[in-house]
């Protein structure tokens, strides 16, 4: 049973935010995402929710939040910075963001770290313009005696259509575990006034026969 919850517990911090990554917000804008995942697991309907967001405070600094909750059982919250590393112009761009609060598991509280190392380019496709972003993550959950390093992948396109295909492939990696990966194929529905519904469907290594239901509203300003 023991092995079962460290399982589902690495299955749910394998939870990244598409909209992250490489790019800055411009100076005084943001961005802000509510997200609602609906699964099965172990014969029950559960859900976990995330909120994040992200302002530009300066022309090099981009503050946020991500918040993760699994409502009983576990979830974080995160407060990081973002700075630009190198701009390649076509061959895309670096960054690193630090991040730094606390997380939870079974109601008990404990501080953690994340650092991620992103690379993003811009993409020209047959089909419209697009982006791709690799995001490469590891973070301390003091409290745990573990340390989960992630790989993230997420490609996607941004074309005036009022429909775009995104698909995204997150990893996690504990010593000792194998590798856990949550596959999401979705649809960005754009809501006018700079307003995208995400419509997908999740599909995680450790929770086999089971797909989950992902709703999101994403927001510019």
């Amino acid at each position: 049973m023991g092995r079962v919850l460290l399982a589902l517990w690495i299955c749910l911090v394998v939870a990244g935010q598409a909209a992250a990554g490489a790019w800055l917000r411009e100076r005084g804008t943001g961005f802000t995402s509510a997200t609602a995942t609906l699964y099965r697991f172990n014969g029950f309907v559960d859900y976990k929710t995330t909120a994040y967001g992200e302002w530009g405070v300066t022309d090099r600094w981009t503050l946020g939040f991500d918040v993760n909750e699994q409502p009983g059982l576990a979830g974080h919250a995160l407060l990081f910075l973002r700075y630009p590393l190198a701009d390649l112009g076509q061959r895309g761009r670096f960054a690193v963001e630090a991040g730094v609060g606390g997380h939870h598991w079974l109601g008990a509280w404990s501080p953690m770290t994340k650092l991620t190392l992103s690379y993003g380019k811009g993409l020209d496709s047959r089909w419209g313009h697009g982006w791709f972003a690799a995001d490469a993550g590891w973070e301390r959950r003091f409290g745990t005696a573990t340390e989960i390093f992630k790989l993230d992948f997420t490609a996607g396109l941004a074309t005036p259509r009022r429909i775009d295909p995104m698909l995204q492939l997150e990893t996690a990696y504990v010593s000792g575990l194998p590798v856990f990966w949550t596959l999401t194929p979705a649809l960005l529905i754009d809501a006018g006034k700079g307003g995208t519904w995400v419509v997908g469907l999740e599909r995680k290594s450790d929770l086999p026969g089971t797909i989950g239901l992902k709703l999101g509203f994403w927001r510019s300003f």
